[in-house]
Formats: structure tokens, C-alpha cells, sequence
């Protein structure tokens, strides 16, 4: 009876350690199908600098290091497997967009162009989707990490190996403060 009793007690063991493991594995493909998202929207944005930087380039050909710089950064940001770095370099990226929309200001026959109108729309949707990924990305890496810290799961998730996984923000408080970019009269 007391040997049953042990084996019952090791089964429920054994099948409680399963279930949290698959628990882990489901919420570590969660984390790496948002981390996709994201991506998927990075190289959407990506792919739409090479035409803005060409429709400004044609009005304000003076701004060759600000046009540089942003290649420079694209070229970078697609090769960082890093998540921390490619936050940092997507945060740069954001910036120089910034800068060329700045740029822009002064020129009004730019601003009323057809063609630099649908890029900045088109930016700005991509924008608003990169932003709904990162939540979508930073709450999977949430809830992740807390199923791998909490107790008991943190000894299942240490026996295989589990870590936790980083989020992708923004560092500098400087870096939240949106730029104002006016392209009305």
C-alpha cells in the first residue's frame, strides 16, 4: 500500500513537471513568434527608407551626412541578432527618420509632394504597428520570465535550462520625447 501510495506521489510529481516544462516551451515560442512581429514591422520601415531618403534627397541634396547616417544604420540593424542592440540601433533609426523629416520643413514643395505625403503615412502606419509588437513581444517576454522565476516552475525552468528573455525598449528617457514635425502651413 505505502508503495503505491510513492508511486502515486512520483507519477503526479513527474506529470506536474511535464505540464509546467510544456507550459515554458509554449510560452518560449510565444516570445519567439512576437520577437517575429517585430521584426516583420523593422523591416517594413526598413524597407521604406531608401525611398524617403531618396525623395528628400532630391530637394535638399546639402543633407549627405544625415542621408548616410541612416543607411548606415539600416545596414546595421539588419544584420543584430542582438535584441538590445537592435533596440539601440532602432532607436537611432527613429531618430534620423526625425531628422529628415526636420529637414523636410523647409521645404514646401517637398511637403506638398504626392509621393513624400504616402511615406510619411506609410511611416507613420508602420510606426504604430512597430509600437503595438513591442507590446505584444514585451507582455509574452513578461509573462515568460515571471513563469520561470515564480516557485515552484523556477525549478523546472532551471532544470531545463530555461533563461529569462530580454525585452525590447527604449534606454534613454531623452529618446521617449517624440519630436514635433509639422507638415501643415
Amino acid at each position: 500500500m505505502g508503495l503505491l501510495i510513492l508511486l502515486a506521489i512520483v507519477v503526479l510529481a513527474g506529470l506536474w513537471a511535464v505540464g509546467i516544462y510544456n507550459g515554458l516551451v509554449r510560452r518560449k515560442n510565444i516570445v519567439a513568434e512576437a520577437w517575429s512581429g517585430i521584426d516583420t514591422q523593422l523591416k517594413r520601415r526598413a524597407d521604406l527608407i531608401p525611398n524617403l531618403v531618396e525623395t528628400v534627397k532630391g530637394y535638399a541634396s546639402h543633407e549627405r551626412g544625415t542621408f548616410d547616417e541612416l543607411a548606415k544604420l539600416r545596414s546595421q540593424a539588419q544584420g543584430q541578432g542582438d535584441i538590445g542592440a537592435r533596440a539601440q540601433t532602432e532607436q537611432a533609426i527613429t531618430a534620423a527618420i526625425g531628422r529628415i523629416f526636420a529637414v523636410a520643413e523647409a521645404y514646401p514643395q517637398l511637403r506638398a509632394s504626392e509621393n513624400f505625403q504616402s511615406l510619411q503615412k506609410d511611416l507613420a502606419d508602420v510606426e504604430d504597428q512597430i509600437q503595438m509588437a513591442r507590446r505584444y513581444y514585451n507582455g509574452a517576454v513578461r509573462d515568460f520570465n515571471v513563469t520561470i522565476q515564480q516557485f515552484p516552475s523556477n525549478f523546472v525552468a532551471n532544470f531545463g535550462g530555461f533563461t529569462p528573455a530580454p525585452f525590447f525598449q527604449i534606454d534613454d528617457a531623452a529618446d521617449r520625447v517624440v519630436p514635433k514635425v509639422s507638415f501643415g502651413t
